[in-house]
């Protein structure tokens, strides 16, 4: 990973940890969402894990294939703890979440921001198999999402662009890192940490 980016996540989660009193002040529930994408292959379960494994927190994966409705995700979400990590991988491919719901709009009318959330309901969406958009929505940042603290959802799509506007807001996915190839910076990084700093030299040669 670019070492850059590694710094900008770590702060970031240690921002969120720390932000516990703005939480509770605003009404909010004290939680984080990060949206992974990128090409398949670039380290993007493994970032799951290191976040995992730096916060010290537990990770549900859930397997939205086996979801059969909205009441079993409200089931599963209700039955995870505090100091965890919701995790849905290629949400793209699991939940068939897409933006090919009709807007229709009159000539002239503007659409206010506020009631698109109202209007996301009543359009036509395509998710499977039981899952619905409003259910989906509820989940990350509705009445469901407020049964526990300190916690952290990630959504990983190989296309963010299949996904529905409405899942990739900030208060939804607070953070959209994009997970590409390896960088030259992100390599020797690689290399310090795997062969250690004699070995990398000879490696930095070849790459010249």
């Amino acid at each position: 990973m670019d070492p850059h980016l590694k710094e900008f996540i770590m702060k970031d989660l240690d921002s969120f940890v720390e932000r516990k009193e703005f939480f509770e002040n605003v009404g909010r529930a004290w939680k984080r969402g990060y949206l992974l994408y990128g090409p398949p292959g670039t380290g993007k379960s493994s970032l799951v894990a290191a976040i995992a494994n730096y916060m010290r927190y537990d990770v549900y994966d859930l397997q939205f294939q086996s979801v059969r409705n909205d009441s079993d995700l409200r089931r599963i979400l209700t039955s995870t703890t505090n100091r965890s990590i919701l995790l849905i991988e290629d949400i793209d491919c699991g939940t068939k979440v897409s933006h090919n719901r009709t807007k229709v709009k009159e000539k002239g009318e503007e659409e206010e921001e506020d009631d698109e959330d109202r209007d996301e309901i009543k359009r036509p969406f395509s998710i499977d198999p039981g899952v619905t958009l409003s259910g989906l929505l509820n989940f990350i940042d509705g009445l469901w999402s407020s049964c526990g603290n300190e916690r952290i959802i990630i959504f990983t799509t190989n296309h963010k662009e299949k996904l529905d506007p409405a899942l990739l807001r900030p208060g939804r996915m607070d953070v959209h890192i994009y997970m590409g190839y390896c960088s030259p910076a992100g390599f020797r990084n690689l290399q310090l940490h795997i062969l250690g700093s004699k070995m990398t030299n000879g490696l930095d040669a070849l790459m010249i």
